[in-house]
Formats: C-alpha cells, structure tokens, sequence
C-alpha cells in the first residue's frame, strides 16, 4: 500500500529550545515524505510564537493560555485530514533516526487489528526510558518498560504493550475514528494510559516498534515553566482511579497462584523465579509471594530486599500467601511448603541422577511435582518419586537475549566465554587445560572465563596455579565475581564469537539457551538437563567419557553420578570452531531462531497456564 499521509501534531508551552531542536531533527532526519506538521501553542512568552510563526513548512495554532495536553491535542486532532493518521510528538523529543516514522507507520499497519504504536524512547544519557507501558494495581503508580535500563538495543522487536507514552503515539485513523478523542477530565498525565485502555475495550492492539528509537528529555513542560508535576501527576492519578479502578481489578487478572520461592538473591533459583512472576503477571496472573527460606527452613537466611529490577517485583514481593488455592514452592525440595492450600505444587531440579532421600519425602508429600527436562523427570522416578511429575521448561526473554542486543568485541582475537558459578560440578580444570593445551600464546584467540564464586573458603587465583596453564598455551582472560546486572548478560554474549561450558551436569543450563538465543555458536556437555534443547542440528556436543560419582561434600549429591566431559572431545571441538567460524555462524543463527520459537518465559509459562487449566 501507498504511505498514509501522516500528521504529526507537537504542543509546545515555552520550552523554546527544546521545540528548536526538536523540529530541527525532525526536519533533517526524516524520510518518510507523506506528513504534515501542526503545532499547538499553549501561550508560551519565550519567543516560541515568534520562531513557530516564521517556519513555513508548519501550520500553526496560537492559543492565549495553556489548555493542558488533553484539550490542545484535540484541538489540532479536530483539524486534520480526515484520511490522516495522527502522530503525537513531544517537543522535547529529538529525531535520531532517519526512518523513525517509515518504521512506526509499518508496525501499524503489520495487522489490521494494530491500533497505536510507540516508539523505544531513550534518555540523552544514553539509558533506555520507554519500550511501553503498564498500570500496576497494587499502586496505579504507571510503569515504563525498560526504563533507567542501560540502552544495549533491548526490545528491538514489535511487542504487544497495555500502554505507550503519549511523548511519541502512532495513532490510526480507525481508532480515532471509533475512540474519539483524549480525555479532557485529564488536563496532562495518564491520558495515554486511558486512550489505550479504551482503544484496547475496542478491539484494538497498542504495540511498542522495537526498530523506532527517540530521544526523549522528559517533564520539561513542567519544569522549565516551574510547574509542580507532582500536583498534575496526582489530579490526573485520581480520576484515573476513578475511571479505572474497578474494571481493571475485575477483569485483568484471569487466576491466581501463590509463589513460594525467592526473587532478590543473585545466583540460583531466584534469577528464574523472577522471570517466571514477571511473565505470570504479563500473562493475567496474579502471583502471591512467600519468601521459600525463612525461619525455621533447611537455610533459614533472610531475603535481602529489592535494590533494583522491575518495579512490579517489589509489589508482588508485598504480597501475602493466601492459604487457600494452588501454591506453588519454586526451590530445592527440601524446602517445600506443606501446609498450605487446596493444591500443593513442587517445583524442582537436580544436576545428578538421583534425589536424597529427603527429597523424594518432600516431593511425595506434594500433590504433584514440576520439573524443568525430561532428564530430571526419569531421576525423580527412579528415585521413588511416586506424585504426577510434569515437566515445566525454564526460558529466556527475548527482550534481552536475542542477535539484535548491542556488543562490545574485543577487536582482534576469536573469543571463547565460558560463564559460571565456580565449583567442582562445572569442570573448570577441564575447560581451562583443554584451552591452554589446545592453543598457542601466539595464537589469536582468547578465552574469557566469567566465575561467580560465593565460597569464602574458596580462592580461584590458587586452584587455578594448581592447573599449571603453560604461559606458552591458549591466552585466558578471568573476570571473578563481577556483577552485570541481568538484563545486560546479553550484551557480553554478543560481545564474543562462541559460548562453551563444560559442566558435569546442568538443572536446566541457563547460560547455555540464553548464549543461543543471541545467536552465539555453542558447545556443552551432552548430559543433564540441557538435553532437551540442544542437538546436532543447534549445538556443537561435547561427548562425556564416562559417569562417575558427584562431589561428596555436597549432601544432594552424595551417592549419585554426574558426567565427565572429555578433555579430548572439548579440545577438538574449540578447534573446530576457531577453523570454521563461517560453519559456527550458520550453526548461532539457527539455534538463535530456534530458541527465540520454542524456549521462552512465555512459551514456558503458557505451560503452567495449560496444567492450572486441566486443575481447574
């Protein structure tokens, strides 16, 4: 089809070089040809009315006072084409991208049912501000996705949102024509989160463009005419409550599950408990919470409170354990919860072929058991695990791992990452030698070995002298307990050229699907948990020797097998890679496509739907 004509309709109320720069940039960076500019003056005293009447290319409205966001919009909106699409810009926005509007007019038009596109808006600073938006109705306190993240090119594909911030708003003319106008009780704020509720009541969807990104300096009306936001922001808050309130506590939220687990540890469980809440709220459900490891439990160590992350964890965080309805403790089995509710769940892994005795008593006291692979489904039946055991796969986000996240490579050297928490089950003499011995000094390839170590009692500099790497052997590179925060992990995988991680056995093998999703070649031991998701087809497999008991001093493991992953295999395997880079590509791209299909938070959680369903 031919561009739709395009009217984009910006306010301006002082703020003159603001409004400068914005219709500079937007003036030199656009391509799209098919647009028309309005802008709305809301009385502004600083010589904007001067500067916007000697700009021919605009159609300017002059109005004596501020009518506010609402009524100024609808005053120019009334004034369009009839056959025009509307685009609602901020002119404290700035065009950094020269398709900008060619790309948001395209997501728009992908489906016929899309109604109001956002863009991805960034701080000047470089962080990510907007990539949509949502109501929590613990506080209806409105949320931006993405937002104060660094800006690495997450959320750069069409997403499905509740909201978009009005700052950019690809509106259709077919929701204007069946939404109507903006709220005019809003005088600014929250009148975009009430136009896409009710363009979303009509049928339409609101979609952020992960390929549209804008800078965006943000309350700047407010500030620079020394304006209180915080008195707008609270007006506009309460007629939204009073608008909304009641329909979205009714009718968002589809079930209900309570969620024993941990959310604010580093390490472990609690990097997937946090995915696996985000997604149940995104898909309609809302997640009771319980701290798995209180008082009185096999640990009995305090949650640390949340410093940073989503803001919905802190509210489902807040929440109490209803007694009553499915409860589901996310944890190592020994710490289920058995006295609560209708319908116990537990949910589970191991890295070994057997469970403790305790375990299995645990798990048997449940009314069913969820696990993420069909490895750890064969060990809790064949150690005496006796209730109905489904398996529930773990995932990945692809807002955050997936071949579009921006890299940082070394220039120079083929590098290989291995990323892990130190200890005997991960096989770091293994992988280091077969890299030292494998490769030269003079050679351009490095590894890079990324350790998290949480045992005072260990000391990695000394077990690594204990390997004795010739100085002569493969360059490794050590970066020992630095923290990224998570959503940036996707950024280092795309960083390096493969991912190989050598490990004994695997609960899930998280590292290695998210190393995947970003496209990256990888190779891993073909035993445990990751036999699931990798094969010939998406990963290089590397052969275990033998089976052989696991580490004695941990009591989960003692009296049970793990893999021995082969010396030989693994320096042949990196060899290969390094030979045939263009091989190991070929082999990223599809096992990227594959993993961004089949093994997704959303993927895994419309499993956990699936099972509650056949409960219900």
């Amino acid at each position: 089809m031919d561009p739709r004509k395009v009217t984009i309709i910006i306010l301006t109320w002082n703020g003159l070089e603001y409004t400068k720069r914005c219709l500079e940039t937007l003036r030199n960076k656009t391509e799209f040809q098919n647009y028309a500019v309005m802008v709305v003056d809301n009385g502004s005293t600083d010589g904007s009315v001067e500067y916007l009447r000697s700009i021919p290319w605009i159609r300017c409205i002059e109005n004596s006072d501020n009518r506010g966001f609402t009524r100024a919009n609808n005053q120019a909106i009334a004034l369009c084409d009839d056959g025009s699409d509307v685009v609602l810009l901020n002119n404290d926005t700035e065009v950094v991208q020269d398709d900008w509007l060619t790309q948001l007019q395209r997501s728009a038009y992908k489906s016929p049912d899309i109604g109001i596109v956002g863009a991805r808006l960034r701080q000047p600073g470089g962080m990510l501000q907007h990539a949509g938006t949502y109501m929590p109705i613990d506080t209806f306190w409105g949320q931006q996705i993405g937002s104060l993240e660094k800006d690495i090119n997450q959320y750069n594909s069409d997403a499905e949102v509740e909201g978009v911030v009005f700052a950019c708003a690809y509106i259709k003319r077919e929701v204007l024509n069946k939404v109507g106008l903006l709220d005019e009780d809003y005088f600014s704020y929250f009148e975009d989160t009430d136009y896409c509720l009710k363009a979303k009541r009509q049928g339409f969807k609101i979609i952020c463009c992960g390929s549209a990104t804008l800078i965006h300096h943000e309350n700047t009306s407010t500030r620079v005419n020394k304006v209180s936001h915080n008195e707008l922001f609270r007006t506009s808050q309460d007629i939204f409550k009073t608008k909304w309130r009641r329909t979205l506590e009714t009718e968002r939220y589809e079930k209900k599950i309570n969620w024993h687990s941990l959310l604010n540890f580093p390490t472990g469980y609690a990097l997937s408990s946090r995915e696996f809440v985000l997604e149940l709220d995104r898909q309609n459900v809302w997640v009771n919470y319980k701290y798995l490891y209180g008082p009185g439990t096999v640990f009995g160590v305090p949650e640390p409170q949340q410093v940073t992350g989503p803001y919905l964890l802190g509210s489902i965080q807040r929440r109490k354990i209803e007694p009553s309805g499915v409860q589901v403790s996310y944890g190592q089995a020994d710490a289920f919860k058995t006295k609560y509710g209708e319908y116990k769940i537990g949910f589970t892994m191991l890295e070994v072929d057997g469970l403790p005795a305790s375990w299995v008593q645990s798990a048997n006291m449940m009314d069913e058991v969820w696990t993420p692979s069909t490895f750890n489904r064969e060990t809790f039946k064949r150690s005496g695990v006796t209730k109905p055991i489904h398996v529930i796969p773990l995932g990945v986000n692809p807002a955050y791992f997936n071949p579009g996240i921006k890299g940082y490579r070394i220039d120079g050297p083929f590098t290989f990452l291995t990323m892990f928490e130190w200890g005997e089950r991960k096989a770091p003499e293994i992988l280091l030698k077969a890299f030292n011995d494998e490769f030269g000094s003079s050679e351009d390839v490095v590894l890079i070995c990324k350790a998290y170590n949480q045992d005072p009692a260990v000391h990695i500099p000394a077990q690594v002298r204990n390997y004795y790497l010739k100085d002569s052997g493969g360059r490794i590179v050590f970066s020992i307990n630095e923290v990224v925060p998570s959503y940036q992990l996707g950024s280092i995988y795309r960083s390096v050229d493969c991912f190989v991680l050598a490990s004994r056995g695997e609960g899930w093998g998280l590292p290695i699907l998210e190393a995947m999703a970003c496209g990256l070649p990888v190779i891993a031991t073909n035993w445990s948990a990751q036999s699931d998701f990798i094969s010939n087809d998406t990963a290089y497999l590397l052969d275990v020797e033998r089976l052989r008991p696991a580490e004695a001093k941990c009591p989960y493991y003692e009296g049970f097998n793990w893999a021995e992953p082969s010396y030989e295999h693994l320096r042949s395997l990196m060899r290969h890679v390094f030979e045939n880079r263009d091989e190991a590509k070929t082999l990223g791209v599809r096992a990227s496509a594959e993993v961004l299909t089949k093994w997704s938070w959303e993927q895994s959680v419309k499993k956990i739907l699936a099972r509650l369903d056949e409960l219900d």
